[in-house]
């Protein structure tokens, strides 16, 4: 079984092959973290075009998105995948996630960072901050999908 957070459980979140192009997630509690709404909302739109059953929380920066995590996790319904911004007010993206890769109940948690910006730096940098993939705006629907193929067959998951 892979490390991942809950996504490796298969009871709690797996990830489920339906047909050879498609797939579906069970439960999975997906967070947006973007500063800015509408693209939280279109993030949010295009995961579920993607995995259907899947709940969507969002936050406006990586300290909410701590914050959120935690209470998820109190609450019963613990965050399974982060799909984070880089560029945002009060905690960025790749801190947010170099955090989660500091916390040892958070340390397997996958993480898709999304910029608006491509230099081989900062691709660089986000690879050895631990995360798993990196997807640059504007994206599509068949970008993301890829992206969470990828990452899902990377940590153990068919699709």
């Amino acid at each position: 079984m892979c490390p991942t957070n809950h996504l490796a459980s298969f009871g709690r979140a797996a990830l489920i092959a339906e047909e050879a192009n498609a797939f579906d997630a069970v439960r999975a509690h997906f967070l947006v973290v973007d500063d800015i709404s509408s693209m939280r909302r279109v993030v949010g739109a295009l995961l579920k075009e993607q995995l259907r059953n899947i709940r969507i929380s969002e936050a406006a920066d990586g300290n909410s998105a701590l914050q959120m995590i935690q209470s998820a996790d109190k609450g019963g319904t613990p965050v399974d995948f982060v799909v984070t911004d880089w560029n945002m007010p009060h905690m960025d993206g790749i801190t947010l996630l170099r955090t989660l890769r500091e916390n040892e109940s958070t340390r397997h948690m996958p993480v898709l960072l999304v910029t608006a910006e491509a230099t081989r730096d900062m691709i660089l940098e986000a690879a050895h901050a631990g995360a798993d993939g990196y997807i640059v705006k504007p994206f599509n629907a068949a970008t993301l999908r890829t992206k969470l193929e990828q990452i899902l067959a990377k940590r153990g998951r068919r699709c």
